[in-house]
């Protein structure tokens, strides 16, 4: 029952340094050239590892987990870096994987022939 255990506590243990590593790759992509941004992202992240590191709650464990997943995935889907031109102006750089075709969108679903 102990080597089960620990097998479990390593494998957690992996998953959370993945995914602690894999958060940091994602914040160097999307906050690319902001100094400002990028730091304060890290220390974020690595200020809520840090808080949760003794925690020995499996339930809550693997929704800290969950937690950090939604979280590399709203960063790498969701934000999108703007800088000011001007006093009234904004540019928006998109990186490559966020832009995707456009998609009409329809109200009623297309009829199919029947024959």
């Amino acid at each position: 029952a102990a080597q089960v255990y620990a097998g479990c506590e390593l494998l957690r243990t992996w998953k959370a340094l993945r995914l602690f590593k894999l958060l940091h790759r994602t914040r160097q992509q999307v906050f690319k050239n902001d100094a400002r941004a990028l730091e304060a992202a890290r220390q974020k992240i690595n200020e809520e590892f840090r808080k949760n590191q003794s925690e020995t709650s499996e339930e809550k464990i693997n929704e800290l987990l969950k937690i950090a997943s939604d979280v590399e995935v709203i960063l790498r889907t969701s934000v999108i870096q703007a800088v000011h031109t001007d006093s009234d102006k904004i540019l928006l750089i998109p990186r490559k994987d966020l832009l995707q075709d456009n998609i009409p969108y329809f109200d009623k679903p297309i009829k199919k022939h029947e024959s």
